[in-house]
């Protein structure tokens, strides 16, 4: 059986989810190097050098195949790999993008990140083969990839893109709906009950999400409120507002640990809505819809190759569309969503990782 050994500078959330799916569903032996999901800027930097060090500390370094997220620099890693003695050096290195640095979103204008797009543009290049877990994420990446390299006018790095774009591929992100939930369990056919499971983080775009809400509850609209994902210390105060705001209609307010009772309540919502700035794939819109939830998503970023277009709003078209997605629940007690969730579901996918970790390859 061949060996894979993952190196995951950010193992916790989605990150953490991919990987434990991933050595379930596709054979092999898998060996997992890891630091807990905290300081990705220095995860990015210095992860390379610290991970090489626990290698040089195992009793062999033959491998198959490395496994990164895009929080490695391969770069680094790599060249400090092939110099152990024992490296196997047929071993391909090959890099999952859940997120590229070049179109997050940053809250402060941070000159400082152009080292991070450098890391993530330099680990395609040390790598042999890359995937990226949405068409949204390869194709933003590779565009600005060029508009990167054209800050060097005296280099002529064309061959760069080409060879990067060659060896990229799609791969999203397999999913487990094994211990989910029939949906539309618990509703209340007459007042609909809205869900946000995001992070409460500004690249979310919590305001415009609340802010739709009180322009609705001030038409009269009746409505319900689940709010869930992860918060953190520095969480945007629209979320403290919220919660004083819309204080008679809150079924819950705050992050669930245990993912069945978190999964019981998607069950209990109508209607998942997302206002991203930022998503390259969104697991958490796919779990409400898998629970029973109508979506609900941006026309942008990686939305418009996930979700028909009736399940899309344009800009400013928020609040027309949920107004009447609420009325067609009150009149009708829900709207069935036909969207297809078993695509994403490692069933159907772990045959192309195999191919993609040349575990069929001899």
């Amino acid at each position: 059986m061949k060996t894979i050994l993952v190196v995951e500078p950010y193992y916790g959330g989605s990150h953490k989810q991919f990987l434990e799916g991933l050595s379930r569903w596709v054979e092999a032996e898998w060996i997992f190097l890891t630091l807990p999901a905290r300081k990705w800027k220095m995860r990015m930097q210095l992860s390379a050098p610290w991970f090489e060090q626990q290698v040089r500390s195992m009793p062999r370094h033959h491998f198959h195949a490395v496994l990164c997220s895009s929080f490695v620099d391969v770069a680094v890693l790599r060249s400090l790999l092939v110099r152990l003695p024992g490296w196997n050096r047929q071993c391909i290195f090959c890099t999952y993008y859940h997120e590229n640095q070049f179109v997050y979103p940053s809250q402060v204008d941070d000159p400082s990140q152009f080292q991070f797009t450098s890391i993530n543009f330099t680990t395609a290049l040390a790598s042999d083969r890359i995937a990226f877990n949405s068409r949204f994420n390869r194709d933003s990446f590779l565009e600005n990839s060029a508009l990167y390299l054209r800050k060097a006018a005296d280099m002529d790095l064309e061959k760069c893109l080409v060879e990067t774009a060659a060896k990229s591929t799609v791969l999203y992100p397999g999913q487990d709906f094994t211990n989910f939930p029939n949906g539309s369990t618990g509703k209340n056919s007459h007042i609909p009950v809205i869900c946000w499971n995001h992070r409460w983080e500004h690249d979310k775009n919590p305001e415009e999400f609340f802010h739709v809400l009180e322009w609705l509850d001030s038409l009269g609209e009746e409505f319900r409120l689940v709010v869930l994902g992860q918060s953190f210390a520095a969480a945007p105060a629209i979320f403290s507002r919220a919660r004083k705001v819309f204080h008679s209609k809150i079924k819950h307010f705050g992050y669930i640990e245990d993912k069945d009772e978190y999964l019981r309540l998607l069950t209990e919502c109508d209607i998942v809505v997302s206002t991203s700035h930022h998503e390259f794939f969104g697991i958490a819109v796919i779990e409400a819809v898998r629970a029973g939830c109508i979506p609900l998503v941006p026309d942008r970023l990686c939305y418009p190759e996930l979700y028909p277009r009736r399940y899309r709003y344009g800009d400013s078209e928020l609040g027309q569309k949920l107004r009447a997605l609420m009325q067609t629940i009150r009149e009708k007690g829900g709207w069935e969503c036909r969207f297809d969730t078993e695509r994403f579901t490692w069933t159907g996918l772990h045959r192309q990782y195999q191919r993609w970790l040349a575990l069929d390859e001899e």
